[in-house]
């Protein structure tokens, strides 16, 4: 601003009368801007000049609009009056009397710091300090004030103050900066870090000119994070003020305008200067979003540095206020209760990878969907060719669908989440090319403090909803969830990898008859399958996800009859029977989702495997049958759950509970059952049989001990979990016991058989009976906790009793494949016959119906009978020989072609 002296021609004011204001700005050493106290709106303001003085003019840049002009620098001492009067009158009050003013309405005073005359006279401070000259022409004798700012002059010029001091005024001359070629790279050599500056200018609530020091670099900075309302300008260079624009100006001028702050600045995006101001009294763009004078932005709020959270932590509180710009704000959550807001549920099911099926404490099932995000979804012409491939599945076909699905699945299903809903979508119809919506529920799930949305988006396997400006409906945590997708697109994780996507090669084999059928041996063998519930048709129908397989199957339950639910058929809708909801409902809670355990005993006409599932130990089929949920069927009578399922069946039947509502009970006639004489001791135990070899030897654990086998192993895997053995640490010796890592990476007791080299080592797995060639790196040494001093190895060896195992090879192995499918892997009972060169030869039943196995190889004609001459063995022999001589009447296997034993039986491999 040029300096301003009282031209001598004025005319004085017609009377002197004393005035107050609060001093604005200061524009130069000898003029200021004082304002009135604001009263419903910005207050008035006006200019004074001081009188009888000349300070230096402040640097003024040249008019863009007029090339040929040059930027005009400070005049010596300029820039140190402006200062000496902005640190000591700048927001202070003041009072003045105007003693000239111009036929141009310019007005000339004396200003004194203060509500009355006895405050310091602004001007003479001014001389006093050598900043000012006293404008001495035209002086009247008769004016005491001029008089004495002379004498104050004379003073400060003996003195050599300011001005008057040698040298002269060359190095108050400021460097002043008014562009900056690179605004990014300036930003960012400054790191972040706070600057010392002096607002210059307001030029509304959120955008100020500042002078950045010690450089002097004059700069516009946008408040990051926030936008107040602004000033529009018109064709006619006239500026209308939007709502609220005047007020936010003025809020932030009279709390920012020509004061000493810092300034971080934080960005510069297309050449804008971002940044934060900070001020010893408070962070303005907080006051400003807490009073309601302006609105978080989503494109600067990323790169605000003093916390997102703040701001809108501030700006939620002008909008329930409703203050200011938010006086008409209504909340998108404005018409639900408390408890409709904020609640517990348990989360069932996990649908896609954005939302999930709860269960509040009333019972009541709700959808939720997560706020503000988008799972992963198919791009370009992947997106138009979905619909015409009818094999089609969203969950395994999406890139990342499938991960972000089980992320959910296995953080949440089963547990209690905590619910804040933010925003109800409104129900939308189809539109061209957009499918309809129904109303949905959009919230933030946390579980154990963890934000849900955000850790979904920080993985990269979901990425955050954009939003018009004025879109309150949004995520309450919009700002986390825009970090994390921003992390995970630094870190390039997910959706954002630059990696090949997963390919999910799942193979759906439910009612695929023949697929089935190629499966269902390999299922058999495996006993019991990991798996995932992926639907749940009815109470004992259930579709399954096997991880291992990687493959989809129909799964009935084995051993019940489960009411059967609605369902569309040929000759058309099938009613559904009584209580087939409620079976639904309860093996939907208690497994949809679930990681269950499933062992396969058959399959039906229609491709559906048939048989056991358990979860956390517990039988679906006992559970459902526990509950008056479904009946035992007959075909549970040769599996090991039938005691177990008559038991269960059996009370609910007693108390005529649901399926049993309407049970009339049979009068049962007297059976008397006759006791046959035994001529030999039998005492069967129940064992658990665990391998079969190919000599047809058999490895039983003992039933009775098998818990204390469980609870050793589980004891030594979580010892190993916590101290891991190292690779290649043991020196395996023949004979030894050790820790071996079977094939499925767990860690079981062994004994080294062989060492043929350290990558080849024979171990025999003493609790189960099998036998590994491993490499060294398996094997740890066994901590005497664990020893067989502790626990003796389960697996015992046993011979069948009364039977010859067949020399030949083709022949040995059929008896073998029938014995493995027969027992292996499953309870029966035996009992020990005699004593054998290497084991005890013993007879085996099964555990349900009882049979004999032995008896029934030879019955099928795969074996001869080994004659004993023991008289307590005779009737037992008699019954084996008998068989024997039906299936060879039948031309049963080895007795296809007659007896052969007369002539040639060692050239069959069988003795007589």
């Amino acid at each position: 601003m040029a300096s301003v002296s009282a031209p001598v021609q004025a005319a004085p004011a017609p009377s002197v009368s004393l005035q107050r204001g609060i001093v604005k700005m200061v524009l130069s050493g000898c003029a200021i801007i004082v304002r009135g106290q604001p009263r419903g709106g910005p207050p008035p303001e006006r200019q004074i000049n001081l009188s009888n003085i000349r300070a230096g003019a402040m640097a003024r840049r040249a008019a863009q609009s007029q090339p040929d002009t040059k930027d005009t620098p400070d005049e010596p001492w300029a820039f140190q009056a402006r200062e000496f009067l902005r640190k000591k009158l700048i927001g202070k009050e003041v009072c003045f009397t105007v003693e000239i003013k111009t036929a141009l309405g310019r007005e000339y005073g004396i200003v004194y710091l203060g509500r009355d005359t006895t405050g310091e006279n602004i001007a003479e401070s001014l001389v006093n300090e050598g900043l000012a000259t006293v404008r001495r022409e035209g002086i009247r004798g008769n004016n005491p004030e001029q008089a004495r700012l002379c004498e104050l002059e004379d003073q400060s010029k003996s003195s050599k103050k300011g001005m008057w001091s040698e040298g002269g005024g060359a190095h108050t001359i400021r460097d002043m900066k008014y562009t900056i070629e690179n605004p990014r790279n300036f930003v960012d050599s400054l790191h972040q870090k706070p600057i010392n500056a002096i607002i210059e200018h307001v030029r509304d609530g959120s955008v100020v000119r500042a002078l950045l020091l010690p450089d002097h670099y004059l700069v516009t900075v946008m408040l990051s994070g926030v936008k107040c309302p602004s000033f529009k300008r018109e064709a006619d260079g006239t500026e209308t003020p939007e709502s609220f624009a005047a007020e936010a100006k003025f809020f932030t001028e009279s709390r920012l305008l020509q004061r000493d702050v810092q300034i971080i600045l934080e960005s510069c995006p297309n050449q804008i200067i971002l940044g934060t101001i900070l001020h010893p009294n408070g962070n303005i763009t907080e006051l400003l979003l807490k009073e309601g004078f302006a609105r978080c932005v989503d494109w600067s709020m990323a790169v605000y540095t003093q916390g997102a959270e703040k701001l809108r932590a501030a700006e939620r509180s002008a909008k329930e206020r409703k203050v200011r710009i938010w006086r008409d704000y209504v909340a998108p959550t404005a018409n639900l209760d408390q408890k409709d807001r904020q609640f517990v549920a348990k989360v069932m099911q996990v649908v896609n990878a954005d939302a999930m099926v709860v269960k509040l404490n009333s019972g009541e099932y709700k959808t939720i969907h997560l706020s503000s995000i988008r799972p992963p979804r198919m791009e370009g012409e992947q997106e138009k060719n979905k619909d015409k491939d009818k094999r089609f599945r969203p969950l395994y076909d999406i890139p990342y669908m499938f991960e972000a699905r089980e992320f959910l699945r296995k953080k949440l299903i089963g547990k209690k989440v905590n619910v804040t809903v933010d925003y109800i979508r409104a129900a939308t119809g189809p539109g061209e090319g957009t499918p309809a919506f129904a109303e949905r529920t959009c919230a933030t799930v946390t579980i154990g403090g963890i934000n849900i949305a955000e850790a979904l988006v920080s993985k990269g396997l979901a990425t955050v909803i954009r939003y018009r400006q004025d879109d309150d409906q949004r995520s309450s945590h919009y700002d986390e969830l825009l970090a994390a997708e921003a992390r995970a697109i630094k870190n390039g994780k997910g959706l954002h990898s630059k990696k090949e996507v997963p390919i999910h090669r799942v193979a759906d084999i439910s009612g695929e008859t023949q697929k089935a059928k190629q499966f269902l041996p390999f299922l058999q063998r495996a006993g019991r399958s990991e798996a995932v519930v992926e639907y749940v048709f009815s109470g004992s129908r259930l579709k399954l996800y096997m991880p291992k397989e990687t493959c989809l199957i129909t799964f009935l339950l084995a051993g019940i009859e489960c009411p059967r639910s609605s369902r569309n058929l040929p000759g058309g809708m099938q009613v559904a029977e009584p209580f087939s909801d409620e079976a639904m409902l309860f093996t939907k809670e208690l497994v949809l989702q679930r990681e269950v355990e499933v062992e396969v005993e058959s399959m039906d006409k229609a491709g559906n495997f048939i048989g056991w599932l358990h979860i956390e130990g517990l039988n679906l089929s006992v559970a459902l049958v526990e509950n008056a949920l479904s009946k035992v069927h007959f075909t549970a009578e040769r599996s090991a759950y039938y005691k177990t399922l008559v038991s269960a069946e059996e009370g609910c039947r007693q108390r005529k509970e649901k399926v049993w509502a309407n049970y009339e009970e049979k009068p049962v006639e007297e059976v008397v059952h006759v006791t046959e004489e035994k001529e030999r001791v039998a005492n069967y135990r129940p064992v658990f049989v665990t391998e079969i070899t190919d000599t047809l030897h058999i490895y039983a654990q003992d039933v009775e001990t098998g818990g204390q086998l469980e609870s050793l192993m589980e004891t030594m895997r979580a010892e190993i979990a916590a101290h891991p053995p190292v690779e290649g640490s043991y020196a395996a010796r023949r004979g030894d016991y050790c820790l071996a890592k079977f094939a499925d990476g767990e860690w079981y007791r062994a004994r080294v058989e062989k060492v043929e080299s350290p990558a080849k080592v024979h171990v025999f797995y003493i609790d189960y009976g099998n036998r590994e060639v491993v490499s060294s790196t398996r094997l740890a040494a066994m901590p005497p906790a664990f020893s067989t001093r502790i626990l003796p190895a389960q697996a015992t060896e046993y011979a069948f009793a009364f039977i010859q195992v067949p020399q030949d090879d083709d022949a040995r192995a059929d008896v073998v494949d029938c014995v493995v499918r027969d027992i292996q892997n499953s309870q029966c009972v035996l009992n020990v016959e005699y004593s054998g060169v290497t084991c005890p030869h013993v007879t085996i039943q099964f555990g349900d119906t009882k049979d004999d196995v032995g008896l029934g190889l030879v019955k099928e004609g795969l074996v001869m009978v080994d004659v004993r001459k023991e008289k307590y063995l005779q009737k037992i022999v008699m019954e084996y020989l008998n068989s024997q001589e039906s299936a060879k009447s039948a031309r049963l296997n080895i007795w296809r072609y007659g007896d052969f034993r007369a002539d040639d039986a060692d050239e069959f491999g069988y003795r007589r």
